[in-house]
């Protein structure tokens, strides 16, 4: 081993080694506390409503039951123990249109490819069980409640903590580990297999636009456009095909007879299909076209080093390996478990 090797870390280096390990674990410890409050509110909430709604609770309300607690009480108090890691002010760039819609096209192939891995091992793991709440929530509930809840208010707090807030406070340790810490964080907050692959996926998009802007404006309009896509676009045009009828049209259990039937009887349906036909081109369209820019744009992605930047891996390793982030990972995968039926609490 040579001198420079055996050679003690200065004392600077150690005490920034620990200070950074420090800041970490209390971002972990803020999202823990914004989970436990988020989770224990909506438990207490369902309760107290239950003996109001024995048919269940209209979906509007159950939209209300979930965020209200988490924007109004959970966030604020996970921030009380975020705020303690002072934020990096950095100078604010635009975007520009063609680099806007680069990120913005790229997050389609990223959405697609989640939701198949996450379904299938949602599906493999449960004994093909589980089901996907969210998305009954959002099939279930009207349109403008998923305009407000889904397509407005998530994106524009989601954004604020897990993009501004989170990389604002651990991008002086290294972009890279800031963007990744943030876009794993965003996916475990949605407690769920089948959003987990995808929110991560498109949570490093949204995290490197923020990171090269500093303006939350760009990943807040992203967001809400891919929302929009799945809570407002595609279930309003399997409502107008009819559930059914669509759903027996993809699986190609429709007989041809059947649809030039219905193409006679019921023109609003097949109007419907045909919408529902021109949006999953759509889909492929855009698509292909994102993994066509993710290929061409991958090699001038860009990262800077900040003064604080930490060793190659060594930042990974405070950013994840800390009390509070472990804390952080067990509590969101046990909730997730639960959600799934996997396991009980006895209430």
């Amino acid at each position: 081993m040579s001198d420079q090797q055996s050679r003690p870390a200065p004392q600077h280096a150690r005490t920034s080694f620990f200070e950074a390990h420090r800041r970490f674990t209390f971002v972990g410890i803020g999202l823990c506390v914004m989970i436990a409050f988020w989770v224990g509110l909506n438990i207490v909430l369902s309760g107290l409503l239950a003996p109001y709604f024995p048919g269940g609770a209209p979906s509007w309300l159950m939209m209300l039951i979930s965020s209200g607690p988490l924007y109004l009480v959970a966030m604020p108090m996970g921030m009380t123990v975020l705020s303690r890691v002072p934020a990096l002010k950095t100078r604010e760039f635009p975007l520009g249109g063609k680099g806007f819609w680069t990120l913005l096209i790229a997050c389609f192939p990223i959405m697609m490819a989640g939701n198949i891995i996450g379904t299938g091992l949602s599906q493999a793991i449960s004994g093909g069980a589980s089901v996907n709440r969210v998305s009954e929530m959002v099939l279930r509930s009207d349109p403008w409640v998923n305009a407000l809840f889904v397509v407005l208010l998530a994106p524009l707090f989601e954004e604020w903590l897990f993009r501004k807030q989170i990389i604002d406070r651990t991008r002086r340790y290294g972009e890279r580990t800031a963007i990744v810490l943030s876009a794993f964080a965003f996916a475990l907050f949605h407690m769920n297999l089948y959003q987990f692959f995808y929110a991560f996926g498109i949570g490093l998009v949204l995290a490197y636009a923020y990171m090269r802007t500093s303006r939350l404006r760009y990943p807040v309009i992203m967001h809400m456009v891919v929302n929009a896509s799945g809570s407002l676009l595609a279930p309003g045009i399997l409502a107008l095909a009819g559930g059914d009828k669509a759903d027996r049209l993809l699986d190609g259990s429709m007989g041809e007879a059947e649809l030039m039937r219905m193409a006679e009887t019921d023109p609003s349906a097949m109007a419907g299909l045909a919408l529902l036909g021109a949006y999953g081109l759509l889909m492929f369209a855009l698509t292909i076209a994102g993994i066509v820019l993710i290929c061409r744009n991958l090699r001038r992605i860009e990262f800077y080093d900040p003064p604080e930047r930490l060793p190659k891996w060594y930042g990974a390793r405070l950013a994840f390996l800390n009390p509070g982030m472990i804390a952080y990972v067990a509590l969101t995968v046990v909730l997730g478990l639960w959600q799934m039926g996997l396991i009980t609490f006895g209430f």
